[in-house]
């Protein structure tokens, strides 16, 4: 014990000690600055390994060097010993080489953990550690455009949309929808504020320079518990090998939260690319268009997607997008409806045909099959394929649930709807389907509070903003609708929110007028007016205009089975009729 004594206090007197927490401190100093550097530079992980390494092996060199020399001011000398036959000592001198190897040992594991399983390990304990919700959980954040012109937005976002499309087909991983991970864009909310309000326990955030044909995306995955990465990469390639990085990410992050590709994705995987490059372009900036849900812009997007199936026939996703944005556009130019429905019906089934494992094709061959062809088991089939081969897709969800809802299943599409919310929590319009399901089921209260969930997630929404008005007329508050309504631009839907309001106040002159203008102006809208007719209780004149719409294929009478409005009118046996005649469940 004496002789141990001895030994502390020579390395005290030689200053070894201080030399070790002088160390300490400046290796800690060195990892907080290169780590930040590391990162802001878009430097590779062994950077930041080969510092860790470095640091280690020079902890023992400099035990060595304190104990060997003394710094004076006189210059560096060689340290003396205390005493003879003490530390001094050969005898001391092995001690000290062989007190500094086993430091050595009992660090080595200790380097051996960091540098090997370390980023094994973290993964692992990240996605288990629960932070608010089921895990393991990602959101996309939209990639930032550091192109030198800054004009690739609708190509930064399009690709971050890609990969998170990939993502959603990843068995066991939660993935939040483009809806709620878009909401943050431009925005510089913390990593973790944006973990806690999305729900998840990692982020995907990247970023893309384009230069011609050339581009260089970095992603990276952080753990939005502590701030660190799980992991990252940075990619250069030519635009044609764009696929590959989206499918390498995706891969990635899969490996890095321990979770697995389902087998169906992986068999798809290789028909999904475009082969020409502009095709892709093109396709991107349609998704882009037809994300701003005007018009205009889903007039455009249909435009962009045409262009991509004629640049290349093959790409399946481009037939997929173009059969959603045919069906969206506005159908009042007389003919123009027959022709949009050839045209969806066809890109649908072309992309089905082309890629049989891609999930958006049978998105929007489901929903066709629904709307246009009333079709029920063909969309329910449909719909199921797309979940079953995207699981993670809040979008899938919510039309299963919009689906259960035409066929008169309330409690299904409840579930369903809660699903897609889960998956996509600043979803305005899931909110907004979720609310006409409970006043399916005369649940106000929870109408009210799935609407104004919608209405916070997006305040300027006129549909939001009509369905309000709808509410309060079944809730019996028409003078409250009559100020809901009040400024919708689109005058169609005005004028029928304002003739049902005015009934229901007792001012049936007022009524009359608002529903002749909505007869005069909106002809094509006969399932409208039938809804205005058979909630003045005009039954004949209902089915009058219900039959106008089962004529003209009316995209809104896949409605009928539950639509709030047509209550007065269903004990007519020829509600029933209608129903048979669009085969759908009468009871």
């Amino acid at each position: 014990m004496g002789r141990f004594q001895d030994f502390a206090g020579e390395l005290r007197r030689r200053r070894v000690f201080r030399a070790i927490v002088a160390y300490a401190i400046a290796a800690f100093a060195i990892l907080q600055v290169v780590e930040p550097v590391m990162h802001g530079l878009e430097l590779p992980d062994w950077v930041l390994k080969t510092v860790v390494v470095a640091l280690g092996v020079g902890f023992p060199i400099v035990v060595i060097l304190a104990w060997a020399f003394d710094l004076k001011a006189t210059g560096i000398e060689r340290a003396q010993a205390a005493a003879a036959g003490r530390a001094g000592s050969p005898r001391g001198a092995r001690l000290a080489l062989l007190l500094v190897g086993l430091g050595m040992l009992a660090a080595a594991p200790g380097l051996v953990y960091y540098l090997v399983f370390r980023d094994r390990a973290a993964a692992q304990a990240r996605t288990r550690a629960p932070v608010g919700g089921v895990l393991p959980s990602v959101a996309v954040l939209p990639f930032v455009d550091m192109s030198a012109q800054r004009d690739q937005e609708y190509f930064s976002d399009g690709l971050a949309e890609e990969i998170l499309n990939a993502l959603s087909h990843i068995d066991g991983l939660r993935v939040t929808g483009r809806t709620s991970s878009f909401s943050f864009k431009g925005k510089s909310d913390d990593l973790r504020a944006i973990g806690q309000k999305l729900n998840v326990g990692a982020v995907l955030e990247g970023s893309v320079r384009r230069d011609g044909n050339r581009i260089r995306v970095t992603a990276q995955v952080v753990n939005v518990a502590d701030g660190f990465h799980i992991w990252s990469e940075t990619y250069d390639r030519e635009l044609q090998g764009v696929f590959a990085v989206q499918d390498d990410i995706a891969r990635s992050v899969a490996e890095a939260l321990k979770v697995r590709l389902l087998p169906s994705r992986a068999a798809s995987a290789d028909g999904k690319g475009a082969a020409n490059p502009e095709a892709y372009t093109q396709f991107l900036l349609g998704r882009q268009l037809f994300n701003q849900v005007s018009n205009d812009s889903v007039r455009r997007s249909a435009e962009a997607f045409q262009r991509a199936v004629s640049l290349d026939p093959t790409f399946a996703p481009a037939w997929a997008a173009l059969a959603m944005s045919v069906q969206d556009l506005n159908h009042d130019a007389p003919g123009a409806t027959e022709e949009n429905r050839r045209r969806g019906r066809a890109a649908a089934e072309k992309a089905v045909s082309l890629d049989p494992g891609l999930a958006e094709g049978y998105n929007a061959r489901g929903v066709l099959r629904a709307r246009w062809d009333w079709d029920w088991p063909g969309a329910q089939a449909d719909l199921d394929r797309a979940r079953a081969l995207q699981p993670g897709d809040a979008v899938s969800q919510r039309r299963y649930g919009i689906l259960r809802l035409m066929l008169g299943q309330p409690s299904e599409a409840i579930s369903a709807l809660r699903r897609a919310i889960d998956l996509d929590p600043l979803s305005a319009i899931a909110w907004s389907w979720l609310a006409k399901a409970y006043v399916s089921t005369g649940d106000f209260p929870q109408a009210n509070g799935a609407l104004e969930r919608a209405l916070q997630i997006a305040p300027e929404s006129e549909d939001l903003r009509a369905s309000r008005g709808v509410l309060s007329i079944l809730e019996g508050k028409p003078a409250e609708a009559l100020k809901a309504i009040d400024g919708i631009h689109d005058e169609g839907e005005r004028l029928a929110g304002l003739a049902l309001a005015e009934h229901d106040l007792g001012h049936p002159a007022a009524a009359q007028k608002a529903l002749a203008s909505l007869k005069a102006g909106y002809p094509g809208h006969p399932y409208e007016i039938a809804l205005v007719h058979a909630w003045f209780g005009e039954r004949d004149s209902a089915f009058e205009w219900l039959d106008r719409a089962y004529a003209s294929r009316d995209w809104s009478l896949a409605d009928v089975r539950y639509d709030p409005f047509l209550k007065p009118i269903r004990d007519d046996a020829r509600y029933a009729q209608l129903l048979r005649r669009m085969n759908l469940p009468v009871d």
